[in-house]
Protein backbone atom coordinates (compact mmCIF):
# COMPACT_ATOMS: atom_id res chain seq x y z
CA UNK A 1 0.00 0.00 0.00
CA UNK A 2 1.59 3.36 -0.88
CA UNK A 3 1.42 6.25 1.31
CA UNK A 4 -0.23 7.76 -1.44
CA UNK A 5 -3.71 6.38 -0.28
CA UNK A 6 -2.95 5.00 3.09
CA UNK A 7 -5.97 6.04 5.26
CA UNK A 8 -6.28 7.98 7.95
CA UNK A 9 -8.85 7.71 10.66
CA UNK A 10 -10.18 10.45 12.64
CA UNK A 11 -11.23 11.29 16.63
CA UNK A 12 -15.02 11.58 14.75
CA UNK A 13 -14.40 8.24 13.24
CA UNK A 14 -13.35 6.19 16.03
CA UNK A 15 -16.03 7.38 18.27
CA UNK A 16 -18.59 5.97 15.32
CA UNK A 17 -16.37 2.43 15.02
CA UNK A 18 -15.77 1.54 18.51
CA UNK A 19 -17.91 0.50 21.46
CA UNK A 20 -16.80 -0.37 24.56
CA UNK A 21 -18.54 -4.08 25.06
CA UNK A 22 -16.51 -5.43 21.48
CA UNK A 23 -13.44 -3.16 22.33
CA UNK A 24 -13.10 -4.86 26.60
CA UNK A 25 -13.49 -8.01 24.43
CA UNK A 26 -10.62 -7.60 22.40
CA UNK A 27 -8.44 -6.69 25.29
CA UNK A 28 -9.28 -9.12 26.64
CA UNK A 29 -7.93 -11.54 24.24
CA UNK A 30 -5.00 -9.44 23.73
CA UNK A 31 -3.84 -9.46 27.52
CA UNK A 32 -4.11 -13.61 26.59
CA UNK A 33 -2.02 -13.96 23.39
CA UNK A 34 1.20 -14.06 22.34
CA UNK A 35 2.15 -10.06 21.73
CA UNK A 36 5.45 -8.30 21.80
CA UNK A 37 5.68 -5.16 24.05
CA UNK A 38 8.86 -3.56 24.11
CA UNK A 39 9.83 -1.02 26.20
CA UNK A 40 8.51 2.65 25.34
CA UNK A 41 11.23 4.63 23.97
CA UNK A 42 11.33 8.00 25.40
CA UNK A 43 13.53 10.62 23.55
CA UNK A 44 14.03 14.44 24.55
CA UNK A 45 14.17 16.82 22.32
CA UNK A 46 15.59 20.42 23.47
CA UNK A 47 13.58 23.21 22.62
CA UNK A 48 14.11 27.30 23.78
CA UNK A 49 10.42 26.92 24.91
CA UNK A 50 10.54 23.87 27.22
CA UNK A 51 11.88 20.24 26.64
CA UNK A 52 9.93 18.45 24.08
CA UNK A 53 10.05 14.26 24.08
CA UNK A 54 8.85 11.79 21.23
CA UNK A 55 7.92 8.82 23.05
CA UNK A 56 7.51 5.81 20.80
CA UNK A 57 5.35 2.44 21.65
CA UNK A 58 5.72 -0.35 19.61
CA UNK A 59 3.84 -4.11 19.49
CA UNK A 60 3.23 -6.48 17.11
CA UNK A 61 1.27 -10.42 17.28
CA UNK A 62 3.34 -13.32 16.78
CA UNK A 63 0.83 -15.60 14.93
CA UNK A 64 2.81 -16.84 11.60
CA UNK A 65 -0.83 -15.66 9.38
CA UNK A 66 -2.88 -12.54 9.70
CA UNK A 67 -0.28 -10.72 12.35
CA UNK A 68 -0.25 -7.40 12.84
CA UNK A 69 2.55 -4.78 13.66
CA UNK A 70 2.07 -1.39 15.15
CA UNK A 71 3.16 1.57 16.52
CA UNK A 72 2.20 4.77 18.78
CA UNK A 73 4.42 7.92 18.08
CA UNK A 74 3.43 10.57 21.05
CA UNK A 75 4.69 14.04 21.22
CA UNK A 76 4.72 15.99 24.43
CA UNK A 77 5.40 20.21 23.80
CA UNK A 78 4.36 21.78 26.55
CA UNK A 79 5.44 25.08 24.97
CA UNK A 80 2.24 24.47 22.68
CA UNK A 81 0.15 25.39 25.73
CA UNK A 82 1.60 29.22 25.20
CA UNK A 83 0.43 29.01 21.47
CA UNK A 84 -3.32 27.80 22.44
CA UNK A 85 -2.46 24.27 21.27
CA UNK A 86 -3.10 21.45 23.08
CA UNK A 87 0.66 19.71 24.64
CA UNK A 88 -0.08 16.13 23.79
CA UNK A 89 -0.62 14.73 20.14
CA UNK A 90 -0.33 11.13 19.26
CA UNK A 91 -0.79 9.28 15.90
CA UNK A 92 -0.94 5.51 15.49
CA UNK A 93 0.40 3.46 12.88
CA UNK A 94 -0.75 0.06 12.21
CA UNK A 95 1.02 -2.41 9.76
CA UNK A 96 1.04 -6.19 8.52
CA UNK A 97 2.75 -8.47 10.37
CA UNK A 98 2.81 -10.44 7.38
CA UNK A 99 4.27 -8.01 5.43
CA UNK A 100 5.18 -4.69 7.00
CA UNK A 101 3.31 -2.62 4.86
CA UNK A 102 1.73 0.07 6.33
CA UNK A 103 -2.74 -0.50 6.54
CA UNK A 104 -3.69 2.76 8.43
CA UNK A 105 -3.09 5.37 10.30
CA UNK A 106 -5.54 6.68 13.66
CA UNK A 107 -5.88 9.29 15.58
CA UNK A 108 -3.40 8.64 18.38
CA UNK A 109 -5.19 10.22 21.23
CA UNK A 110 -8.86 9.40 20.95
CA UNK A 111 -7.80 5.47 20.15
CA UNK A 112 -5.94 6.42 24.06
CA UNK A 113 -8.93 7.28 25.26
CA UNK A 114 -11.01 4.48 24.48
CA UNK A 115 -8.21 1.76 25.48
CA UNK A 116 -7.55 3.57 28.24
CA UNK A 117 -11.26 2.96 29.81
CA UNK A 118 -11.53 -0.07 28.43
CA UNK A 119 -9.02 -1.27 30.40
CA UNK A 120 -10.62 -0.14 33.74
CA UNK A 121 -13.56 -1.84 32.87
CA UNK A 122 -11.88 -4.63 32.08
CA UNK A 123 -10.38 -4.94 35.33
CA UNK A 124 -13.58 -3.75 37.13
CA UNK A 125 -15.20 -7.02 35.61
CA UNK A 126 -12.79 -9.04 38.06
CA UNK A 127 -13.00 -6.60 41.11
CA UNK A 128 -15.59 -4.29 40.94
CA UNK A 129 -19.02 -6.13 42.92
CA UNK A 130 -21.26 -7.24 40.32
CA UNK A 131 -23.83 -5.34 41.62
CA UNK A 132 -21.73 -2.02 41.61
CA UNK A 133 -24.43 0.76 40.64
CA UNK A 134 -22.76 4.06 41.96
CA UNK A 135 -19.73 5.33 40.27
CA UNK A 136 -17.60 8.15 41.32
CA UNK A 137 -14.95 10.20 38.63
CA UNK A 138 -12.69 11.95 40.70
CA UNK A 139 -11.56 14.75 37.58
CA UNK A 140 -13.14 15.79 34.59
CA UNK A 141 -10.80 16.03 31.82
CA UNK A 142 -11.14 14.26 28.92
CA UNK A 143 -11.05 10.91 29.49
CA UNK A 144 -13.84 11.55 32.00
CA UNK A 145 -16.63 10.51 30.17
CA UNK A 146 -15.28 7.60 27.96
CA UNK A 147 -14.43 5.91 32.06
CA UNK A 148 -18.04 6.77 33.09
CA UNK A 149 -19.38 4.43 29.72
CA UNK A 150 -17.04 1.96 30.11
CA UNK A 151 -17.96 1.11 33.60
CA UNK A 152 -21.36 1.14 32.74
CA UNK A 153 -20.60 -1.13 30.08
CA UNK A 154 -19.39 -4.42 32.39
CA UNK A 155 -21.21 -3.15 35.66
CA UNK A 156 -25.54 -1.42 36.13
CA UNK A 157 -24.18 1.63 37.25
CA UNK A 158 -27.22 4.01 37.76
CA UNK A 159 -25.63 6.66 38.95
CA UNK A 160 -22.37 8.82 37.82
CA UNK A 161 -20.97 11.63 40.26
CA UNK A 162 -18.33 14.39 38.99
CA UNK A 163 -16.23 15.67 41.61
CA UNK A 164 -13.33 18.46 39.39
CA UNK A 165 -11.79 21.28 41.03
CA UNK A 166 -13.29 23.40 38.30
CA UNK A 167 -16.82 22.75 38.58
CA UNK A 168 -17.54 24.35 35.34
CA UNK A 169 -15.37 21.41 33.79
CA UNK A 170 -17.72 18.75 35.37
CA UNK A 171 -20.68 20.24 34.49
CA UNK A 172 -19.01 19.80 31.05
CA UNK A 173 -19.04 16.26 31.56
CA UNK A 174 -22.08 15.99 32.56
CA UNK A 175 -23.41 17.39 30.04
CA UNK A 176 -21.43 15.36 27.70
CA UNK A 177 -23.42 12.17 29.69
CA UNK A 178 -27.15 13.47 29.52
CA UNK A 179 -28.91 10.77 27.20
CA UNK A 180 -26.92 7.92 29.14
CA UNK A 181 -28.28 4.67 30.81
CA UNK A 182 -26.93 6.36 34.40
CA UNK A 183 -28.23 9.63 35.76
CA UNK A 184 -24.74 11.79 35.84
CA UNK A 185 -24.37 14.97 38.43
CA UNK A 186 -21.56 17.29 39.46
CA UNK A 187 -21.15 16.99 43.16
CA UNK A 188 -19.20 19.70 45.15
CA UNK A 189 -17.91 17.83 48.19
CA UNK A 190 -16.10 14.84 47.34
CA UNK A 191 -15.36 13.08 50.27
CA UNK A 192 -19.23 12.50 50.83
CA UNK A 193 -19.42 11.22 47.31
CA UNK A 194 -16.59 8.70 48.33
CA UNK A 195 -18.16 7.04 50.95
CA UNK A 196 -21.45 6.13 48.66
CA UNK A 197 -19.75 5.11 45.82
CA UNK A 198 -19.06 1.38 44.80
CA UNK A 199 -16.72 2.83 42.09
CA UNK A 200 -14.06 5.32 42.33
CA UNK A 201 -12.31 6.34 39.04
CA UNK A 202 -9.38 8.94 40.17
CA UNK A 203 -8.23 10.73 36.68
CA UNK A 204 -6.21 13.62 38.11
CA UNK A 205 -2.71 14.98 37.22
CA UNK A 206 -2.07 15.52 41.19
CA UNK A 207 1.06 14.79 42.71
CA UNK A 208 -0.32 13.99 45.90
CA UNK A 209 -3.60 12.15 47.15
CA UNK A 210 -6.95 13.26 46.34
CA UNK A 211 -8.55 10.02 47.35
CA UNK A 212 -8.14 8.95 51.35
CA UNK A 213 -8.94 5.66 52.35
CA UNK A 214 -10.77 6.15 55.32
CA UNK A 215 -13.71 7.13 53.04
CA UNK A 216 -13.82 3.88 51.31
CA UNK A 217 -17.12 1.87 52.16
CA UNK A 218 -17.12 -1.84 52.79
CA UNK A 219 -16.82 -3.51 48.85
CA UNK A 220 -15.54 -0.40 47.35
CA UNK A 221 -13.51 -0.52 43.73
CA UNK A 222 -10.81 1.85 43.28
CA UNK A 223 -9.65 2.93 39.48
CA UNK A 224 -6.62 5.19 39.51
CA UNK A 225 -5.68 6.19 36.09
CA UNK A 226 -4.17 9.78 36.79
CA UNK A 227 -0.46 10.65 38.01
CA UNK A 228 1.43 8.30 35.93
CA UNK A 229 4.97 9.48 36.97
CA UNK A 230 6.92 8.07 39.81
CA UNK A 231 6.16 11.18 41.95
CA UNK A 232 2.99 11.45 41.93
CA UNK A 233 -0.33 9.84 43.27
CA UNK A 234 -4.16 9.74 43.34
CA UNK A 235 -4.83 7.44 46.75
CA UNK A 236 -3.29 7.70 50.14
CA UNK A 237 -1.52 5.02 52.11
CA UNK A 238 -4.69 4.26 54.01
CA UNK A 239 -5.96 3.48 50.65
CA UNK A 240 -3.01 1.20 50.06
CA UNK A 241 -3.09 -0.61 53.15
CA UNK A 242 -6.98 -1.72 52.87
CA UNK A 243 -7.11 -2.99 49.46
CA UNK A 244 -6.09 -5.47 47.54
CA UNK A 245 -3.69 -4.41 44.58
CA UNK A 246 -3.79 -5.09 40.95
CA UNK A 247 -2.04 -3.43 38.03
CA UNK A 248 -2.50 -3.07 34.21
CA UNK A 249 0.85 -4.50 33.74
CA UNK A 250 3.87 -5.58 36.63
CA UNK A 251 6.75 -4.07 34.29
CA UNK A 252 5.22 -0.95 33.81
CA UNK A 253 3.39 -0.22 37.18
CA UNK A 254 6.40 -1.41 39.24
CA UNK A 255 8.30 1.40 37.77
CA UNK A 256 5.76 4.26 36.49
CA UNK A 257 3.58 4.65 38.69
CA UNK A 258 3.49 6.55 41.66
CA UNK A 259 0.47 4.80 43.56
CA UNK A 260 2.47 1.86 43.53
CA UNK A 261 6.28 2.83 43.54
CA UNK A 262 5.89 5.36 46.78
CA UNK A 263 4.54 2.85 49.29
CA UNK A 264 6.88 0.19 48.47
CA UNK A 265 9.65 2.61 48.93
CA UNK A 266 7.51 3.90 51.92
CA UNK A 267 7.54 0.05 53.15
CA UNK A 268 3.39 0.27 53.31
CA UNK A 269 3.98 -2.04 50.64
CA UNK A 270 5.99 -4.97 48.99
CA UNK A 271 5.96 -5.95 45.17
CA UNK A 272 5.00 -9.26 46.40
CA UNK A 273 1.90 -7.90 47.92
CA UNK A 274 0.54 -6.97 44.03
CA UNK A 275 -2.00 -9.53 43.55
CA UNK A 276 -1.23 -9.75 39.86
CA UNK A 277 -1.91 -8.12 36.50
CA UNK A 278 -4.20 -8.15 33.67
CA UNK A 279 -2.38 -10.85 32.32
CA UNK A 280 -3.02 -12.74 35.48
CA UNK A 281 -6.72 -11.81 35.74
CA UNK A 282 -7.24 -12.59 31.60
CA UNK A 283 -5.55 -16.28 31.89
CA UNK A 284 -7.06 -17.08 35.49
CA UNK A 285 -3.59 -16.81 37.02
CA UNK A 286 -4.68 -14.29 39.72
CA UNK A 287 -8.00 -14.57 41.62
CA UNK A 288 -10.18 -10.74 41.50
CA UNK A 289 -12.63 -10.00 44.40
CA UNK A 290 -13.03 -12.48 46.79
CA UNK A 291 -15.97 -11.26 48.77
CA UNK A 292 -18.56 -8.75 48.92
CA UNK A 293 -16.59 -6.72 51.40
CA UNK A 294 -13.70 -6.70 50.47
CA UNK A 295 -11.93 -3.46 49.14
CA UNK A 296 -9.93 -3.77 45.62
CA UNK A 297 -7.33 -1.26 44.00
CA UNK A 298 -6.79 -1.38 40.25
CA UNK A 299 -3.18 0.97 38.90
CA UNK A 300 -2.99 1.34 35.28
CA UNK A 301 -0.24 3.22 33.58
CA UNK A 302 -0.83 1.78 30.03
CA UNK A 303 0.64 -0.50 27.50
CA UNK A 304 0.68 -0.88 24.63
CA UNK A 305 -0.68 -4.10 23.88
CA UNK A 306 -4.07 -2.07 24.49
CA UNK A 307 -3.19 0.16 21.64
CA UNK A 308 -2.69 -2.55 19.11
CA UNK A 309 -5.58 -4.32 20.35
CA UNK A 310 -7.96 -1.18 20.22
CA UNK A 311 -6.10 -0.14 16.77
CA UNK A 312 -6.82 -3.89 15.22
CA UNK A 313 -10.25 -3.53 15.76
CA UNK A 314 -10.73 -0.41 14.55
CA UNK A 315 -8.93 -1.89 11.05
CA UNK A 316 -11.82 -4.94 11.19
CA UNK A 317 -14.18 -2.42 11.69
CA UNK A 318 -13.30 -0.48 9.02
CA UNK A 319 -13.51 -3.94 6.61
Amino acid sequence: MSAGNLRFVSAAEIDKILDFPSLIAALHEAFCADIETPLRHHHAIARDDGEAALLLMPAWTKEKAGSFLGTKTVTVFPGNLAKGLGSVAGTYLLMSGDTGEPLVTIDGHRLTLWRTAAASALAAKYLARQDASHLLLIGAGALAPYLARAHAAVRPIKKVSIWNRSSARAEEVAENLAGESFAAEVVSEREVAARDADIVTCITLSQTPVLEGDWLKAGAHIDLVGAFRPNAREADDAAIRRAKVYVDTRRGALKEAGDIVIPIAAGILKEGDVQGDLFDLCRGQAKGRDSAAEITLFKSVGTAIEDLAAAIKVWKKLA
